[in-house]
């Protein structure tokens, strides 16, 4: 097999229709348009939630809920995780640089450490914000839950 001979398979590619080619081509005409209307004319764009004059979705349903503008943004990282993370890179304290350098968060995120799983060694965790479990839990095996 080389580049020379390679081949798309059997009946994957079509060619596309040449609109407005002529009678002969079967596609003059109208250009598959139909007859008249403000859908045959160049320029036409529907607008957008336009249903035929009916009353449109977005003003048939109600407005419910709100955004809640201070909601807090975390990212979950389970105490598993950070376990497997200490063995993995011969780590004491772990901290956001080295959940970032492991490619588990990004730069901007904020992280909560949350309880499942659990430590069996002794860790300094530095994050934003913990569960009370994960307090718990890092607290038991004689580490500290820093919070940034």
């Amino acid at each position: 097999m080389n580049l020379n001979n390679l081949r798309p398979a059997e009946g994957s590619v079509k060619s596309k229709k040449r609109i407005g080619r002529g009678a002969g081509s079967g596609l003059g005409g109208t250009s598959t348009r139909g007859h008249k209307g403000a859908k045959s004319r160049s320029g036409y764009s529907k607008k957008i939630g336009f249903e035929g004059g009916q009353m449109p979705l977005q003003r048939r349903v109600p407005k419910f809920g709100f955004k809640n503008i201070n909601r807090v943004e975390y990212k979950a990282i389970n105490l598993d995780t950070i376990q497997k993370l200490a063995e993995a890179k011969n780590l004491i304290k772990v901290g956001i640089n080295e959940l970032v350098e492991a490619g588990f968060i990004s730069t901007n995120q904020l992280v909560k450490v949350l309880g499942n799983g659990g430590l069996t060694t002794k860790l300094d965790v530095e994050a934003n914000a913990f569960s009370k479990s994960a307090v718990a839990a890092i607290e038991a095996v004689g580490g500290n839950a820093v919070k940034l």
